[in-house]
């Protein structure tokens, strides 16, 4: 599955896998933004609530990776692209449905975000272990640049909206739309012309045959054992667990509680932070050629801890917190996207390809078991200190995963 030599822009498969990507990524930032409105408003949900909410979405990926990677590495990824996303669109419907049934629970939310996180999980196993084999490994930086371009274009747009029509047409109504993007993604998806190569035979291909253990062992083997990659592993897991966590569990109550902004506002501030993404997803390239993929990735990561200090000063700076907030999404979302730009091309260049799936998946279950954890930490943290001071805690905790990427390893690395 070679590209043409005309590069991606005539690269119809990769097109068709953007433009699933795209349509995708637009319906669930409205849901995203929608689920813990729903929560905080329709159902009286406390920070402890909104938490077990915000882990449940992410805590699967654990169960997810277990299970996954041997699946991916030995099973053609566009059937199991196309079954995740079917799935996430029958699940998010239930909620509008529930809405009008007058029966939606804070229990069923937790359900939806809980099987939808799992199968969210197997979609980016699979679509990471997907793309080198699409477009070829010379061209990884180019296309995840454009796909997280197009996250980023997703982020300006989607947050915005969602605030708007949830305070037009109610947060259980939104979440249509996000159904509606999952079912077109899934029919772009389909239109792919290319096929797929049978998974590689002896090796690690077939290493384990089928035994969870021996994935296991081949996904920590050529993930957490590789000085580079193992290195931005430990730096994710780091900024999950110590900052991630309280970002994703108290974001969204701090900005609407501590700082009374409204589910418009909110929105439209979270988009801005598509902005600064789809300046990362430009600033990933440029940084690289200057500084080397390796520098890239410390720097990217460094400036984008630090801005996280802007969310708890901006309580502090009376007018000035939404252009602190607004400041925050900017250079957040841009230098950690330039960050993950790099290290995902990184692990699809310097792996090969019959273990892609066994690694990212080992990168889920980390993540997974880490933000989860994050989160029920914080929202615990949070009734105990207060939702101000626990942000002030993830802010200075998380220059932990710029540390540990000081590696010679990953200093020396200069091209992808």
């Amino acid at each position: 599955m070679s590209p043409p030599p005309a590069g991606l822009s005539h690269h119809p498969d990769f097109l068709r896998l953007w433009a699933a990507q795209a349509v995708s990524a637009l319906g669930s930032r409205v849901s995203r933004t929608a689920l813990p409105v729903i929560a905080i408003v329709s159902l009286g949900a406390d920070a402890g609530g909104v938490a077990v909410l915000s882990a449940l979405s992410t805590a699967p990926g654990v169960l997810v990776g277990l299970f996954a990677g041997g699946l991916v590495d030995r099973s053609r990824k566009r059937p199991l692209l196309i079954g995740a996303d079917l799935v996430r669109a029958a699940l998010i419907l239930s909620v509008p449905i529930a809405a009008w049934a007058g029966a939606l629970t804070l229990l069923h939310l937790s359900v939806v975000a809980a099987l939808v996180g799992m199968a969210t999980s197997l979609f980016q196993i699979a679509d990471n272990a997907y793309l080198p084999a699409l477009v070829g490994q010379d061209r990884l930086v180019e296309a995840n640049a454009r796909l997280e371009g197009t996250e980023a274009a997703a982020e300006i747009a989607g947050p915005g909206a969602a605030g708007l029509l949830i305070q037009v047409l109610t947060a259980p109504l939104t979440m249509v739309a996000d159904a509606l993007s999952y079912l077109g993604s899934a029919a772009l998806l389909g239109r792919i012309r290319a096929i797929e190569a049978p998974a590689a035979a002896g090796g690690d291909a077939a290493e384990g045959g089928a035994s969870l253990l021996e994935d296991l062992r081949v996904g920590l083997r050529h993930g957490l054992g590789h000085p580079v990659i193992g290195a931005t592993f430990l730096a994710m897991g780091a900024h999950a667990l110590l900052s991630g966590g309280a970002f994703f569990a108290l974001y969204m109550l701090y900005l609407l509680e501590h700082l009374r902004l409204d589910p418009a506002a909110v929105g439209l501030i979270i988009s801005v932070g598509g902005v600064g993404a789809l300046g990362g997803s430009v600033l990933a390239g440029w940084l690289g050629r200057r500084l080397g993929a390796g520098p890239a990735m410390i720097l990217s990561l460094l400036v984008g801890q630090a801005s996280t200090a802007l969310i708890p000063l901006a309580v502090q700076l009376g007018p000035l917190a939404v252009p602190a907030l607004v400041l925050h999404q900017l250079l957040g979302d841009a230098f950690l996207v330039a960050f993950m730009i790099h290290a995902v091309s990184v692990r699809q260049s310097m792996l090969p390809l019959h273990v892609l799936g066994r690694v990212n998946a080992t990168l889920h279950v980390l993540t997974g078991a880490l933000l989860p954890a994050g989160t029920l930490a914080a929202g615990w943290l949070a009734g105990r200190i207060g939702v101000e001071a626990t942000v002030w805690a993830g802010v200075i905790a998380g220059f932990a995963a710029p540390l540990l990427l000081l590696r010679p390893a990953v200093w020396r690395l200069r091209a992808v």
